[in-house]
């Protein structure tokens, strides 16, 4: 008995068409609101990691207190250029962005590939890229704060209580267009903010620093 076959059919060819990058630049002038509160990693954390994890289970045996000299943690604290100019760290603004896209609907994901934040310069001593601060003058800020153990600490980090910046933003404006840009950085002057103690923090409620308007 004879069987019919099947003759497969050619699923037609679709036309695949991708548009050209069109990035284009913007500046924002920002000033903050409220005071801004920086944090980087200083060289000498680094270096007492690095000879804990070389020295292994014989650093728990010698590990001694030293005294805290806050004086130095303050200046270690500061983000500071090649220049010597003070500044912020870029992709604060970049992930208070993303960060922001969440109150709007927009896809992070999307979000990520769409913008940066340009650096004005690069810190001195570990290479981050900086937006450099246009006014402010940074004063010493304690602060008692809790570790993981539960044991209380007091910190001391570079506080700028009056500051501006100018951020100059590289965006798809087949993504995004320039007014979005603008109400979306908007958004994370007055509900993100940026560094130590921001309403959006990962680790807490946030102390209410970091935010900025648009001017």
């Amino acid at each position: 008995m004879a069987t019919a076959t099947k003759t497969k059919t050619q699923a037609p060819e679709e036309a695949i068409s991708i548009k050209a990058p069109d990035f284009r630049f913007l500046e924002i002038n920002i000033r903050g609101t409220a005071p801004l509160v920086v944090n980087r990693f200083s060289a000498k954390a680094i270096q007492m990691m690095r000879a804990t994890q070389e020295a292994g289970s014989a650093a728990k045996s010698k590990k001694t207190r030293e005294p805290k000299d806050f004086d130095a943690l303050f200046e270690n604290a500061k983000h500071v250029s090649n220049e010597g100019w003070e500044g912020i760290h870029a992709a604060a603004f970049r992930n208070g962005a993303i960060s922001a896209c969440r109150a709007i609907g927009y896809k992070m994901t999307h979000a990520k590939l769409a913008f940066m934040v340009m650096a004005d310069g690069f810190d001195r001593v570990d290479g981050a890229p900086l937006v450099r601060l246009s006014e402010g003058v940074a004063e010493q800020w304690e602060a008692p704060v809790r570790n993981a153990t539960g044991v209380v600490d007091l910190r001391c980090r570079p506080m700028y209580r009056e500051w501006a910046a100018v951020l100059t933003i590289k965006y798809d404006a087949g993504m995004l267009s320039s007014n979005d840009m603008v109400n979306l950085i908007s958004r994370v002057g007055l509900q993100v903010g940026i560094g130590e103690g921001r309403p959006d923090s990962k680790a807490s409620a946030g102390l209410g620093f970091g935010l900025f308007e648009i001017i």
